[in-house]
């Protein structure tokens, strides 16, 4: 068992300022750490940040900061126009991320959609290496979130993930966030006895120690392999408690921030949810 504790908190709001609102949100759930958008997570605009918002979470160390890329982000099209957009958008982020300090900048791993899967890695590596080449050392990793398995998505599994590293050579400023309720999705039972630490150990097999830079931690709607992508708050799905207790304890991630992207418009949920894993993370 590790002594490291990681950090729990939540995707926040940004109304009313990046870090005003942002960690106004976060002190009444009780986060530790922090996930925001930096743009409309459902369009392509690249905003301009505000030098005094960005200064107050620059500033201060004792919360963790990372940011989502938005949804239509996908290396993997076949159009040219959304490959395009989709490196403006990730260097945008990558930008906006540095500039408030954030410590990675999460990005799904994407969708062939109508063309082989050998053409959208090789896609993805034209795409994505220079970007990771533009990092500055003090900048955010990069970090690959593996989706649920539906559609031709390029990388569900986390033993999937060993291609997409293969093509990016293993760059220095490439991460991983695991997403569990996407793990469950794709067919890894984490309910099951030992089935954390399969999947993790498997992590660390494909892509090597280390690489793990953040987990989200959701819980399922819906049964393990189902292909589908619906988060439930945390203990009240398919996957459970225990689970997340498990993930807490395996080496792979000590240490590593918990963010939860649970459903609830308010912070009651948001905040149970918090207050759940810290017991499970403490217990």
């Amino acid at each position: 068992m590790t002594s490291v504790k990681s950090p729990v908190g939540g995707h926040v709001p940004v109304a009313g300022g990046l870090a005003t609102g942002g960690l106004k949100y976060a002190a009444e759930i009780g986060a530790e750490a922090v996930q925001v958008f930096v743009s409309n997570p459902r369009g392509w605009a690249l905003p301009e940040g505000r030098p005094e918002e960005d200064a107050k979470l620059r500033e201060q160390d004792a919360i963790p900061v990372y940011v989502h890329t938005p949804y239509l982000v996908n290396f993997g099209s076949p159009s040219a126009e959304t490959l395009e957009k989709s490196i403006a958008s990730v260097r945008h982020s990558l930008t906006r991320g540095r500039a408030i300090g954030a410590r990675g900048v999460v990005v799904h791993t994407g969708s062939a959609v109508s063309q082989s899967y050998e053409d959208a890695l090789a896609q993805v590596r034209e795409a994505v290496l220079p970007l990771l080449e533009e990092i500055p050392d003090d900048g955010p990793d990069l970090l690959l979130e593996p989706m649920a398995g539906q559609g031709r998505m390029l990388c569900a599994k986390v033993q999937e993930l060993g291609p997409f590293f293969e093509r990016l050579e293993h760059h220095p400023k490439l991460g991983v966030c695991f997403d569990t309720c996407h793990a469950f999705a794709a067919g890894h039972d984490l309910s099951s006895p030992g089935g954390v630490a399969e999947t993790m150990d498997a992590l660390v097999e494909t892509v090597g120690a280390g690489r793990l830079k953040l987990v989200h931690a959701n819980d399922s709607k819906d049964i393990c392999g189902s292909a589908k992508d619906r988060h439930e708050n945390i203990g009240a799905g398919q996957i459970g408690e225990k689970p997340f207790a498990e993930l807490f304890r395996h080496p792979a991630a000590a240490g590593v921030p918990f963010i939860i992207e649970t459903p609830g418009r308010s912070t009651e949920p948001h905040g149970k949810d918090v207050e759940t894993l810290k017991r499970l993370r403490d217990g």
